[in-house]
């Protein structure tokens, strides 16, 4: 069983930690927070080991009634991998924390690509990360775009992306950010970082993106326009994208016409948090227009990264050389449809 760390017990961190738990080929040894709040309390309540993320604030979470097992370093010295879903800027004062005690480590797209030179997608470059010491999950748009055009790509060939990326305004607990009653372009300027990237789990993607901020806390949805090198009809489509994982064809007539629905879906199929691990792709909106892919689909920001960290654990491990077979586990342990 590997052993796995979890350095940050938030918003990604405590989905990871479930997923992880959830695998038959490693375990949760532990999990870090720096506060003593009712995530603190909730990871002990589940028997995880709880960490204190900064040494100085051991005390206030005795005087809170949270035990605690040690400190963060005392945690990493325990682990074979440590997923660092601490927030962003964090990362390389942590790297050379783990560089120092021999352990592996995941970041997470808050993160910049030049931290590790790596990046992963279980479907773009899983390969890419197999034994290496450091690798860094590419945010929750970057693995939703790359989700549904990496089975375009390698079945037709693409010449050029371009995406409108409409951003939530903030995740829902978030009562301190906006906009609260406008469209804001961010950045304003084109393109937007989406693109770039992209290219780092898909290399040479010829893509431009443009990314809007609105007042809703739910899903991100992206509008694709995407230039092919062969003629394909819609049914050749939607047949490549049912044949994908993690990726979801659904109807608005159904009543799943917008990302509140999808949420409501995802309650239906009794997910723990509400989780939508795919990528939902509105079927209607699927249309080939002279060598020119639409779609719309959606991405729900809070959990659809959580399987590849998963399989990044496996790459980095080498518990599976074979993408598509730690694909499969994952998706199984987690219920992904």
């Amino acid at each position: 069983m590997v052993k796995v760390a979890i350095n940050g017990y938030g918003t990604i961190g405590k989905r990871v930690a479930d997923a992880v738990a959830l695998q038959d080929d490693m375990e949760v040894i532990g999990v870090s927070k720096t506060r003593p709040n009712y995530e603190s309390k909730m990871a002990v309540q589940k028997g995880y080991n709880l960490y204190v993320g900064i040494p100085e604030r051991e005390k206030s979470f005795a005087e809170a009634g949270i035990e605690i097992s040690g400190t963060v370093d005392d945690m990493i010295e325990e682990a074979d991998v440590v997923v660092d879903c601490t927030p962003g800027n964090i990362g390389p004062e942590n790297l050379k924390k783990y560089q120092k005690a021999g352990v592996k480590a995941i970041y997470q797209g808050g993160e910049k690509h030049t931290l590790t030179g790596l990046s992963f997608n279980s479907f773009g470059n899983y390969a890419d990360s197999l034994g290496k010491d450091c690798t860094r999950v590419v945010s929750c748009n970057t693995t939703g775009l790359t989700r549904s055009l990496k089975p375009i790509e390698d079945f037709v060939g693409i010449k050029k992306i371009r995406a409108v990326m409409v951003r939530r305004g903030g995740d829902p607990y978030q009562v301190n950010k906006g906009p609260i009653n406008a469209v804001v372009p961010n950045p304003p300027t084109v393109p937007s970082h989406h693109g770039p990237d992209l290219a780092t789990v898909m290399y040479g993607a010829n893509i431009v993106t443009v990314a809007l901020l609105v007042p809703t806390t739910l899903m991100h949805q992206h509008n694709l326009m995407v230039e092919l090198r062969d003629d394909v009809s819609v049914d050749d489509i939607i047949d490549v994208w049912e044949k994908r994982s993690r990726i979801l064809l659904l109807n608005a007539k159904d009543g799943l016409g917008s990302t509140a629905e999808f949420m409501e879906y995802a309650k239906e199929l009794g997910r723990s948090r509400n989780d939508l691990f795919e990528i939902p792709i509105w079927k209607e909106s699927i249309n080939v227009v002279d060598g020119e892919l639409f779609y719309m689909q959606a991405v729900h920001q809070e959990s659809d990264v959580v399987p590849e960290n998963i399989d990044a654990i496996r790459a980095l491990l080498e518990l599976e050389e074979n993408n598509e077979k730690s694909i499969a586990k994952t998706n199984k342990a987690m219920g992904i449809l």
